[in-house]
């Protein structure tokens, strides 16, 4: 069993910075690729960014330039640099990763960006 627990979120004025966490425990073997996603209230969950094993990144164009997504392989931690956030950033934030054929999802951070 691979455990995935996020952390970081709160709230934050538009034009604020967070840092999101993703950090993972259990059977950890490598996986292809790590990625965060977003769920508004009424909303259908949303790919933000993704990370390969290699480093290679991707990012949803509403939040290219602003976020940025990497990996700490020592620490087995995935992290999420948020910057210049906007109200519709407003958000339960998940990481996400498949180990061994498994897909796994954190239970999620909270993310409030408000004046």
């Amino acid at each position: 069993q691979v455990q995935l627990v996020e952390s970081g979120g709160g709230l934050v004025q538009p034009g604020g910075s967070l840092r999101l966490s993703c950090a993972a425990s259990g059977s950890i073997f490598a996986s292809a690729a790590m990625g965060w996603y977003r769920q508004a209230p009424g909303k259908q969950r949303e790919f933000i960014a993704i990370i390969t094993s290699g480093g290679s990144t991707n990012y949803a164009d509403s939040v290219k330039g602003r976020f940025t997504i990497s990996g700490d392989n020592a620490k087995n931690t995935m992290y999420l640099q948020m910057n210049s956030l906007k109200p519709e950033d407003t958000a339960v934030y998940y990481c996400n990763g498949i180990f061994r054929g498994i897909e796994y999802w954190g239970q999620g951070t909270q993310v409030t960006v408000s004046s």
